[in-house]
């Protein structure tokens, strides 16, 4: 009898790395706030993956590492940088523009509902349970909770522009999926990330090029290129180490989970920079979250069922 394959778990130390991957992403949604004020939105990508690239490449040569030469490998680059860069960086910029930050962070929260899904069909071993359908619909409960009405009422303004983050959100489910199989080649999460942020900076030069001709737009205030900076430095090049070495320990679906916290990062963001009380909704919001991230994770609930009476 063939044994069934386990879903890998979430230790300690990937629940860390979780964590700082959402301050990181939750970061983004504040530095393309500003950016996308003075920026054109593929003018924005660009900068932020060309940059992302340029200083990973440098700290690659430093570690002695290289990038592969194979043809599978850039194949494989090419096809993750679409699904997790390109396609998703250039519509939540879009919708962005027309939708507040708050609201694309809500919907960006649907990454895990529709990774769920995705992974239940095209893998063998991250099917869907009960666990982790009441844990996404905890989290997902606990963003809007904690996001408030007032989000929910802003989705009138552009609902094309909530359509677009919500495609964002589908692209980046396929690209957790599809990056499963990076763990089968061997390559250290620097040259993986170096890798696809390259390939998406060679995709993205003459999609923008055309589009928006960057050379003829007014030069951006300090503030937007320092957003753009960080967007690039933090919110891209490191997080995507991050990325994908839970990629690699935990799976596509508990990798996805980050997207539940990334509005967590925001409420503290605005609490500490822009000095925002937090409401009973946050906390409460929050609440939810947790509840959520343990039910999807399921080992405390296994732990109470198998406590003796």
């Amino acid at each position: 009898m063939t044994a069934t394959p386990r879903t890998p778990a979430m230790g300690p130390t990937e629940w860390a790395m979780l964590i700082a991957l959402s301050v990181l992403w939750g970061g983004s949604f504040l530095f393309i706030g500003i950016a996308v004020k003075a920026v054109p939105p593929l003018t924005i990508v660009l900068a932020r993956v060309g940059i992302a690239a340029l200083a990973l490449n440098l700290v690659l040569r430093l570690s002695g590492q290289r990038l592969p030469i194979d043809g599978r490998f850039w194949v494989a680059f090419a096809i993750m940088g679409l699904l997790n860069n390109l396609i998703p960086f250039s519509l939540i910029v879009w919708g962005q523009a027309r939708i507040p930050s708050g609201v694309a962070s809500v919907l960006n929260a649907m990454t895990p509902v529709f990774t769920v899904i995705v992974a239940h069909f095209l893998t063998s071993d991250e099917k869907l349970t009960g666990n982790r359908l009441a844990g996404v619909a905890l989290g997902f409960a606990g963003v809007a909770v904690m996001i408030g009405p007032a989000a929910v009422m802003g989705l009138g303004a552009d609902v094309i522009g909530a359509v677009a983050v919500l495609l964002a959100a589908l692209s980046y489910a396929f690209s957790g999926i599809f990056g499963r199989r990076f763990r089968g080649y061997g390559l250290s999460p620097l040259v993986a990330a170096t890798g696809q942020l390259t390939a998406t900076t060679a995709m993205m030069t003459p999609l923008a090029v055309l589009v928006e001709q960057p050379w003829t737009l007014p030069a951006p205030g300090l503030g937007p290129v320092a957003a753009i900076v960080a967007l690039a430095l933090a919110s891209t090049a490191l997080a995507y180490i991050l990325f994908f070495r839970i990629l690699t320990a935990a799976g596509a679906v508990n990798l996805s989970l980050v997207t539940l916290l990334i509005p967590m990062s925001a409420v503290f963001f605005g609490a500490i920079f822009l000095h925002e009380a937090l409401a009973a909704r946050h906390l409460a919001g929050m609440g939810l979250i947790g509840l959520g991230l343990l039910a999807i994770d399921g080992r405390l609930f296994a732990a109470f069922r198998r406590a003796p009476a």
